[in-house]
């Protein structure tokens, strides 16, 4: 039950019905009995300047998830950005300090990166294939950059994006080998379609199946789409023997990076 000393904290974007972090914020809060709550805040576009002030202001709330379309307009808004949220030029939580000072960081990759843990996946020295060179792609692509990895590939129909997202990791990371070019996939230790292709039942698969069919056990397949849970690159995944990893898993594995940056929860939950 919300009372009068119940602190907040938000989710904002537009749409907001599909996003799942209430239901997981407010049960965590619940079930460790934490005077906690967050709300979902469905925002115009028109309205953010204000709302960005009144987060400011609003004394009773800790901060907020960033989620589309807003990610890159509050990294630009902000008082102080992560090193990372910085690079991407992209938040995904906003804390608000006590004097009302608000700084992002962008915990994506970090989630995606806590759920392949839990797989067995350990990116240091790994060659890796990620599919999608928007948003949540950048995140995960600069994750395993941090995390070490030998290699990354970038996929995206967009070339130029594909280009300018490989500029960016070089730079960040001397260490990294950026490619942008394949011809199958048995050489990839992970392989994640940060793409919307494949939701919503489409049937879609991000790469041709003839591709596909050059998969190998060992890799660990994941997707970033949350509705269906099992995509139709994930059937095919399990179909070759690969492990696989949910959209809902990353969904649930930023819970902790998200609530321990606004101050709400553990880091690990």
């Amino acid at each position: 039950m919300i009372k009068g000393s119940t602190e907040l904290v938000a989710i904002v974007g537009s749409p907001i019905a599909q996003v799942k972090s209430p239901e997981n914020f407010n049960t965590w809060f619940s079930n460790n009995g934490r005077n906690l709550a967050m709300l979902p805040i469905d925002l115009h576009p028109t309205a953010l300047d204000a709302f960005l002030g009144s987060l400011r202001g609003w004394r009773n709330l800790r901060g907020c998830v960033v989620t589309v379309p807003y990610k890159q307009a509050f990294a630009a808004c902000l008082d102080g950005l992560s090193e990372r949220a910085a690079a991407l030029a992209s938040v995904n939580v906003v804390r608000r300090e006590s004097d009302g000072r608000l700084v992002g960081d962008n915990v994506d990759g970090a989630g995606f990166l806590g759920a392949a843990r839990k797989h067995g996946f350990h990116p240091a020295g790994k060659r890796a294939l990620v599919i999608g060179c928007g948003g949540v792609g950048s995140a995960i692509a600069y994750a395993l950059g941090e995390a070490g990895a030998a290699q990354v590939t970038l996929s995206d129909p967009d070339a130029a994006r594909a280009g300018a997202l490989g500029e960016l990791l070089g730079k960040a990371f001397p260490a990294l080998a950026i490619a942008i070019e394949f011809a199958a996939l048995e050489g990839f230790d992970l392989l994640v379609n940060a793409s919307p292709v494949g939701m919503g039942g489409t049937g879609e698969l991000p790469l041709p199946a003839a591709m596909l069919a050059t998969l190998q056990p060992p890799t660990h397949v994941a997707d970033v789409v949350t509705s269906p849970e099992i995509t139709p690159l994930l059937q095919r995944a399990r179909q070759h023997g690969c492990s696989i990893q949910t959209g809902p898993e990353m969904a649930f594995a930023q819970l902790g990076h998200l609530g321990a940056f606004m101050g709400v929860t553990p880091l690990e939950i």
